[in-house]
C-alpha cells in the first residue's frame, strides 16, 4: 500500500467570518426536454453556504453576468472578493473592469483545480442531484421556477455540518444577532 503525501499546494478553503466576504461564482450545464443546452449560473456566499442565485439562461455573456451581480449587491450588499474559474465569462473585460471598478477583488482559481471553487462545487453537486437530474424540463421558465423553490427550501431548510449544523439563514441571522449585541 502506497502512502499519500500531502501537496503543498492544496490550501484549506477558508470560511469568511461574515456574509459578504467571499462570494463563490460557478456554472452548470444541463438540457431541455427537447435538447437545447441550458446553463445556470450559481453563486454562493462562502460565509453561510447561501445560495445568493440560481439563474439559468441559454448564454451568459458577461455583460449578463455583470447585470446579475449588481443585482446580487443591490439585494445583499457588496462582497469583498469573488471567486470563480477561469471561464470566458469571468475573464471577459465586462466583468474584470466591473469588479476592478467596483473595488472587488476577483479571485480566479487555478486551471484545473475546481476544489479551490470547493463552497460552490460542494454546491453544484446538491443543486445537481436535487434539481438538474431529478426533473426533465420542458423550457427555461420551468426550470427557473423549480431552481428557485429549490433555492429558497436549501437555504431555509438544509443545515450544514461544516457550519454547525445550522441552515444558512439560521447562521446569517445568528450572526446578525450576535453583531447587534456589540452595538
Amino acid at each position: 500500500m502506497k502512502r499519500r503525501i500531502a501537496n503543498p499546494d492544496k490550501q484549506a478553503l477558508l470560511q469568511p467570518i461574515l456574509p459578504n466576504i467571499t462570494w463563490s461564482m460557478d456554472f452548470m450545464h444541463d438540457v431541455l426536454e427537447s435538447g437545447r443546452k441550458v446553463r445556470v449560473l450559481n453563486v454562493v456566499d462562502d460565509f453561510n453556504r447561501e445560495a445568493l442565485m440560481c439563474c439559468p439562461a441559454y448564454s451568459f455573456p458577461s455583460e449578463k453576468v455583470v447585470q446579475l451581480v449588481e443585482r446580487l449587491i443591490e439585494k445583499h450588499g457588496k462582497p469583498m472578493n469573488i471567486r470563480t474559474d477561469n471561464g470566458t465569462e469571468f475573464i471577459a473585460k465586462a466583468f474584470e473592469g466591473f469588479c476592478l471598478t467596483s473595488s472587488i477583488n476577483h479571485i480566479r482559481i487555478q486551471k484545473g483545480k475546481p476544489m479551490q471553487n470547493g463552497y460552490c462545487e460542494r454546491f453544484n453537486r446538491s443543486f445537481r442531484e436535487d434539481v438538474l437530474d431529478a426533473y426533465i424540463f420542458e423550457n427555461l421558465s420551468q426550470l427557473s421556477d423549480q431552481a428557485e423553490l429549490w433555492r429558497e427550501d436549501y437555504n431555509s431548510s438544509h443545515p450544514h455540518a461544516g457550519i454547525g449544523n445550522y441552515t444558512p439563514y439560521e447562521l446569517k441571522t445568528k450572526k446578525n444577532s450576535n453583531l447587534d449585541l456589540l452595538k
